[in-house]
């Protein structure tokens, strides 16, 4: 997209999260610039995240949450991540991930668990018309 338009898109939105972390994708919008955003930053709850071995076990070292260790390793990585929740309490934990950092060890643990498998594929057809009427036809 960037190469056939004069104006360069500042952010893509694109799914990732540990499963999927998108390490090439990710590479490419640095080099022209265009912030990555997390869709599904949380993976959507799916594969059992908030249950992941590795998950815990780091969130138990700092005492946070899953959720909190995965926001702390997207904001490392300069991933914008804008995790949708209704309840206040989920909100606020999702905000205090301000006061502890990943080691390096931490990020390698996290970076294990890339299956770089999306778990909605934009490219097959039945998918892009799924959501064209979801978005469309409301």
């Amino acid at each position: 997209m960037i190469l056939y338009n004069e104006i360069v898109p500042a952010v893509n939105q694109v799914e990732t999260h540990p499963f999927c972390q998108r390490v090439e994708a990710k590479k490419i919008m640095e080099e022209y610039k265009v912030q990555i955003e997390s869709w599904g930053p949380l993976a959507q709850g799916k594969n059992d995240i908030f249950k992941n071995e590795i998950l815990s076990t780091i969130g138990n070292q700092y005492d946070k949450t899953v959720a909190q260790v995965i926001l702390r390793w997207h904001i490392r990585r300069g991933v914008v991540a804008i995790p949708k929740s209704v309840h206040k309490e989920r909100i606020v934990e999702n905000y205090d991930v301000w006061d502890f950092q990943l080691s390096e060890e931490d990020m390698a643990a996290i970076d294990s668990l890339d299956t770089g498998k999306p778990f909605i594929d934009h490219k097959s057809v039945e998918t892009v018309k799924r959501l064209y009427n979801i978005t469309i036809h409301k």
